[in-house]
């Protein structure tokens, strides 16, 4: 079990009875939560992690065909869960971590309590009725750039998801943040991450969760977050009166606050 803490770089705070595990989103890790994080030791025992291909996890172990889907990523939190002996985990997602931790709570909802979304998504990109944000050949524009030049795709996407006009600081961090990981294990990942669907999966989970938004996000429109709502039964939705993909940096307070309170509420 030692194997899988190394694996995914876990580290764990405090020893109290209740347990918020954070996830990270693409091209990030676990770093991003160190803003919300102080707020909640008080009361709760932090799990952190990197996935792997990310911060400091273990490269060596990076397997294509198993970070191919999701599945992958899903099956090292269930595994980190399984390692510590936890359960009743709140889980708090950011962006593609949202859907990771709802495809684990599905497998195994005995392992968790509640689900926190931070700018989740369950497809990225347009299909009929439904608006993702993204069409098909937006993806492959950025997949191509990424490949061609990861560097300059790093320096051009941070300063749009970051929303850079209100948050320059955060911008850069993000862009320090895509261009220290490996350019084929991040490509990959947004691979799985922006051509992933799992709005069939939305149905299937049973634990409450809580959707937070940013009301301008270059990334999740809020019909999005409208969507999720709809079809996750148990769901609270709160939009932010902020810009960007990254509130847990550019608005950790108000963040700390709406978690606080849907986290009190459930008590």
């Amino acid at each position: 079990m030692n194997e899988v803490l190394k694996r995914n770089n876990v580290k764990v705070i405090g020893n109290k009875e209740k347990v918020i595990m954070f996830a990270h989103g693409f091209g990030c890790d676990q770093t991003m939560w160190r803003h919300i994080v102080p707020s909640f030791e008080e009361e709760y025992q932090i799990v952190l992690f990197d996935y792997v291909g990310s911060g400091d996890s273990n490269l060596k172990v990076y397997n294509s065909e198993k970070y191919g889907s999701l599945k992958g990523y899903v099956q090292d939190v269930l595994d980190i869960i399984e390692a510590l002996k936890l359960h009743e985990v709140i889980f708090v997602g950011h962006s593609v971590s949202s859907m990771i931790g709802m495809l684990a709570a599905i497998q195994k909802p005995e392992a968790f309590k509640s689900l926190v979304m931070i700018g989740p998504s369950p497809r990225y990109l347009n299909d009929r009725e439904y608006f993702g944000g993204f069409e098909e050949r937006d993806i492959y524009e950025m997949l191509d750039m990424m490949e061609m030049n990861f560097i300059g795709w790093s320096s051009y996407m941070a300063p749009i998801v970051a929303a850079n006009d209100v948050h320059p600081a955060v911008a850069k961090e993000v862009e320090k943040s895509f261009s220290s990981t490996d350019p084929k294990i991040t490509k990959q990942f947004a691979e799985v991450t922006f051509f992933s669907d799992h709005r069939k999966d939305l149905e299937k989970s049973s634990i409450p969760t809580l959707i937070i938004q940013c009301s301008e996000d270059s990334i999740v429109p809020i019909q999005v977050g409208e969507y999720l709502h709809r079809h996750i039964e148990k769901s609270d939705f709160k939009i932010m009166d902020v810009k960007g993909h990254y509130p847990h940096l550019s608005h950790p307070h108000e963040t700390i606050q709406l978690i606080k309170e849907y986290l009190y509420q459930m008590q």
